[in-house]
């Protein structure tokens, strides 16, 4: 895929990058459901799906990360799988730094996502979200 943004390049993330993955969640989870959740369920939910343990672990299960750089810097990540059985894939996580949204990096992210789907031959990408998540609109501008 062409950058359609200068300074943007996607990588696929290896085991030794999931402490970004790690750091970026500590900065930007709390601040995304700050107003949906309370503090002890921002905290429970980092520990449960945040450690570089847990990480680990999904990646060893199959799940893909990305890591979204912008202007040399990383500015997110996702991670997505394959769903048993099925050709089809869900998409688990996609964040980007809070003080980088409305810039586009997060479509470009999701249509890398999709991309990558597609080429491992997935003829679909589900995803959940929290009703109450404001990227909801987002998704929903993306064709979820």
């Amino acid at each position: 895929m062409e950058p359609f943004i200068p300074g943007i390049e996607v990588r696929v993330a290896l085991k030794e990058d999931l402490w970004q993955v790690h750091e970026l969640a500590n900065r930007i989870f709390p601040v995304t459901y700050r107003e949906i959740l309370d503090p002890e369920q921002i905290a429970y939910m980092m520990n449960m799906m945040y450690r570089e343990d847990i990480l680990s672990a999904e990646m060893d299960s199959g799940h893909q990360f990305l890591l979204i750089y912008y202007k040399g810097k990383v500015a997110g990540y996702a991670s997505y799988s394959r769903l048993a059985p099925g050709s089809g894939f869900k998409l688990h996580k996609i964040y980007l730094d809070t003080r980088l949204q409305g810039r586009g990096l997060g479509k470009w992210l999701l249509m890398d996502v999709l991309y990558r789907v597609k080429a491992a031959g997935g003829e679909f990408l589900q995803l959940n979200v929290n009703r109450h998540n404001k990227a909801r609109g987002f998704y929903e501008n993306m064709g979820f």
